[in-house]
C-alpha cells in the first residue's frame, strides 16, 4: 500500500493531467457539464458491476475512472469561477464531520451502535440543512424508480416514520393487490398505472423491512429468467423449430426442464 505522501502525489498528478488535457486536447476542451453527465452515470454502473463481481483490480480501475470525472467537473467549475476541487473536498469534509458527532463532536467517545446512527441519520441531516430543505429534497429526480422508492423509504425510516412490526407490511401489500384488481376491472389506464405503482412501492417496502435489497433481488430474478429463456430458445433451435411453431404447453415443458436443471 502507498504512503500518505504518495497518495497526495498521485492526486496531484491527476489534477495536472486534467489541466493539460483541458488546455491541449480538443475533445476534452469542448466537453461541458451536460455532455459528461451521462458518461459519469455509465462509470457509476461499471464500478457497481466490478464490486458485484468481486474483481478488486477492476474496482480500482473504475474508481480511478470515476475520480477522473469528479476532477473534470471541478476543473470546469473552476473555469466558470464557481468552485474548484478544494471547495468540493472541503464541503464533503465539513459534511462528514457534522454528520458524525459521535466521532468528531461533543459526543465523541460515547458508545453508539450502527443501528442508532442509521435510525437518526436523516434527523442529523435535517439539522445540518436547517429549515431550508425538506428531508425528501435530496433524492435525485433522475434516480431509477426502484432505487428512488427505496431511498424515499429509507429517508422516512431515518426520521422514525416506519412500520412498528415488519409483519404488518403484508396487510398493505394485500391491500394494494386488491386495489390493482379493482383498477383493472374499472379499466381506467391512468388509475391502473397508479395502482401498479403503489403495489410495487409496497413490495419494495416489504423487501427493505426483511433486509432484502430489492434491486439485487430483481436482478437475480431477471438473470434467472434470461437463463431459462435462453435454454428454451436453444432447445427450440436444436429441434429445428421456431417459437411460432410451438404451443405454449410445449414451451412450458422445456421451461420446466430448465428449472429442473437449476437454471
Amino acid at each position: 500500500m502507498h504512503t500518505r505522501e504518495e497518495k497526495i502525489e498521485a492526486f496531484g498528478r491527476l489534477l495536472d493531467i486534467m489541466d493539460t488535457l483541458r488546455e491541449k486536447c480538443p475533445w476534452n476542451a469542448e466537453q461541458t457539464f451536460d455532455s459528461i453527465r451521462r458518461l459519469t452515470e455509465e462509470e457509476v454502473y461499471e464500478l457497481s458491476d466490478s464490486i458485484i463481481e468481486g474483481d478488486r483490480q477492476a474496482t480500482a480501475k473504475e474508481i480511478g475512472d470515476l475520480l477522473y470525472h469528479m476532477v473534470f467537473y471541478a476543473r470546469m467549475g473552476q473555469e466558470e469561477g464557481a468552485f474548484d476541487i478544494a471547495d468540493s473536498i472541503g464541503k464533503v469534509c465539513d459534511k462528514m464531520v457534522f454528520r458524525h458527532p459521535h466521532v468528531f463532536g461533543p459526543e465523541a467517545g460515547k458508545e453508539t451502535s450502527a443501528k442508532e446512527i442509521a435510525d437518526t441519520w436523516e434527523l442529523v441531516k435535517a439539522k445540518e440543512k436547517g429549515g431550508n430543505k425538506r428531508v425528501m429534497d435530496g433524492i435525485p429526480k433522475t434516480m431509477p424508480a426502484l432505487l428512488k422508492a427505496l431511498s424515499l423509504q429509507e429517508k422516512a425510516r431515518g426520521c422514525g416514520f416506519d412500520w412498528e412490526k415488519r409483519e404488518d407490511v403484508w396487510d398493505k401489500v394485500k391491500e394494494e393487490v386488491g386495489e390493482v384488481s379493482e383498477a383493472v376491472a374499472d379499466g381506467t389506464p391512468d388509475k391502473i398505472e397508479m395502482e401498479f405503482g403503489d403495489l410495487m412501492f409496497a413490495v419494495i417496502n416489504a423487501a427493505r423491512l426483511y433486509g432484502v435489497d430489492p434491486e439485487e433481488a430483481l436482478n437475480r430474478s431477471s438473470e434467472k429468467f434470461r437463463c431459462r429463456f435462453t435454454y428454451l430458445e436453444e432447445q427450440t433451435l436444436r429441434k429445428g423449430l421456431r417459437f411460432s411453431d410451438m404451443s405454449l404447453k410445449e414451451m412450458d415443458a422445456i421451461w420446466d426442464e430448465a428449472k429442473a436443471k437449476g437454471l
